[in-house]
């Protein structure tokens, strides 16, 4: 009786992931990749897993990863100080050198991963294709090195490869109109390449549960955010770290046309299905209106 209990519990999993997977056939997701997430071996199966499985019942994810904690860890090896200007890496050559080389490692082994389980995958840069294309960044007016800020996504790489049934992994590395190499913030680069290919949902895997209203209060989280009370929470004050130039990376992909941005914690097994399949979800949906969110699935009887 316990295991057939077990059998219909699995069961009506299933029937509850049905009206979100036709909701969401053939519609193209990107999933940022970063953060502890990246470093625990059976953590990062699961992403992996997690983003086949939504290439195998007809979504079309793209992944954008980072590399940050890696590529300070081989900075240091080579003796060589990480520094941040709010949030942002410091960029000089052998950084950027490193950067690439890491974030090429990075990119490669994501792209195994994802074949072992039967699902095509390629790995690029923004260098490919010119696919990011960048200008120098800077901070107040500060000069931060090789670090760029994407004036233009161009899709076309990006389109053949979903068209011909693969997987788009990319790494954050992209391109001036003199063609520099420049590193760039891999939730900018989400959030462009989103924005660019029209993506139905972006999803940033995280080290924290979502966004709270007060950062001391593991009880504040919240579910869904619109574009007003984000506007508000932003200018609240309360909203400090790398959390806030990540919220409003999420406005931003909102405002241009991303319909659901959702910040979920990496470092909780198969995060992605939770929030994709099940009615209840995960972690902070950020949206333009309550009434989108409202009819995000179809019904199904």
């Amino acid at each position: 009786m316990v295991l057939m209990d077990q059998i219909l519990i699995k069961a009506q999993t299933l029937i509850e992931a049905l009206p979100y997977i036709q909701k969401f056939n053939n519609k193209k997701v990107v999933v940022k990749y970063g953060g502890s997430a990246m470093l625990d071996e059976n953590l990062q199966l699961n992403v992996i897993k997690d983003v086949a499985l939504l290439k195998l019942v007809g979504m079309q994810p793209i992944i954008v990863h980072g590399g940050g904690k890696e590529i300070t860890k081989w900075l240091n090896l080579l003796g060589h100080e990480s520094k941040f200007v709010e949030g942002l890496r410091v960029t000089d050559e052998l950084t950027m050198e490193v950067a690439e080389m890491v974030l090429g490692k990075v990119n490669k082994n994501l792209v195994q991963m994802v074949e072992k389980l039967g699902v095509r995958a390629v790995g690029i840069s923004g260098k490919d294709g010119s696919t990011l294309k960048v200008e120098r960044k800077t901070v107040n007016g500060q000069d931060i090195g090789f670090v760029g800020n994407i004036k233009e996504v161009n899709v076309e790489l990006i389109n053949t490869l979903i068209d011909n049934d693969f997987i788009p992994i990319i790494a954050p590395i992209g391109l001036d109109d003199d063609f520099r190499n420049y590193n760039i913030n891999a939730d900018d680069a989400a959030c462009a390449v989103a924005t660019a290919i029209g993506a139905e949902k972006l999803v940033f895997l995280t080290d924290i549960e979502g966004v709270y209203a007060d950062t001391d209060d593991k009880n504040s989280l919240i579910s869904v955010l619109t574009l007003e009370k984000a506007d508000e929470l932003l200018a609240s004050g309360y909203i400090g770290g790398g959390m806030l130039p990540k919220l409003k990376n999420c406005v931003d992909a909102v405002r241009n046309g991303v319909r659901r941005v959702h910040i979920l914690d990496g470092r909780m097994e198969h995060c992605l299905l939770l929030e994709f399949f099940t009615n209840k979800g995960i972690g902070t949906a950020i949206i333009d209106r309550e009434s989108i969110y409202d009819n995000e699935a179809v019904d199904f009887q």
